[in-house]
């Protein structure tokens, strides 16, 4: 390949690595942003049941006191029935008492269910998080691979840079503007590859005798569709 080509070929292999890196320092924020408020919205609707348990444990703990007081008023009614001096008093007395074991029921009762329901629980709970410690597993492995492209993006990038200038300084000026010229009218792509009379950049066929001319001669030529400059290249991977 003529050397003011290869040039060109190897100015636009950094251009374009260049935008792929600019591109990644934009998306790979993103994309750990969405990966850390999707592994969040997971984790969320994965400890719903643990949050139901312990609003359930809450509920057993209140029922327990609701029992104890209700039982503290039961033994003081018992001893005030032995101070009462009229029949009207002791009777309000005893259905105070009569009450309060109704009450005790209902209560006794809810303690059953509510016990009912945190066994239930309790086995979900623990499925939950065996599929929650599984997720993060994978979650955790996706964002470490994400940290280490962001790592590497600001070093390949410099790095892409410096060969650019390298190049930028070994290529003439004139041939540097005119690259530039068709780059920035062509999406960035100022010089493209063809193979089998096919244009790699606007993939509309070009002339015969073009596509001959192309693998022969030491000129520049340019696509006459697309305006990017070509070079040939042997796609055949059994070549």
């Amino acid at each position: 390949m003529k050397e003011q080509l290869l040039l060109l070929v190897e100015l636009q292999e950094c251009d374009s690595q260049l935008v792929k890196i600019a591109g990644k320092k934009k998306t790979l924020p993103e994309k750990m942003e969405k990966l850390d408020e999707a592994f969040r919205t997971f984790q969320n609707e994965t400890e719903r049941n643990k949050r139901k348990y312990d609003e359930a444990k809450a509920r057993h703990g209140e029922c327990e006191n609701k029992i104890k007081k209700i039982n503290e008023g039961i033994v003081k009614t018992k001893e005030r029935l032995l101070e009462v001096k009229n029949n009207k008093e002791y009777q309000a007395m005893l259905k105070e008492n009569e009450t309060a074991e109704v009450t005790r029921s209902d209560v006794e009762t809810e303690i059953l269910a509510i016990l009912d329901e945190l066994e239930k629980l309790s086995v979900l709970v623990k499925q939950d998080q065996a599929t929650l410690n599984e997720h993060k597993q994978k979650y955790e492995g996706e964002r470490r691979l994400i940290e280490a492209d962001l790592d590497s993006v600001d070093a390949d990038f410099i790095s892409w840079e410096q060969k650019r200038a390298e190049l930028q300084g070994k290529t003439p000026a004139d041939l540097l503007a005119k690259y530039e010229k068709i780059k920035k009218s062509n999406n960035g792509i100022g010089v493209i590859s063809v193979w089998k009379a096919v244009c790699n950049g606007c993939h509309m066929n070009i002339p015969p005798q073009l596509y001959n001319e192309l693998q022969k001669t030491s000129e520049l030529i340019s696509c006459p569709n697309c305006h990017r400059i070509m070079y040939f290249q042997n796609m055949d991977k059994s070549a």
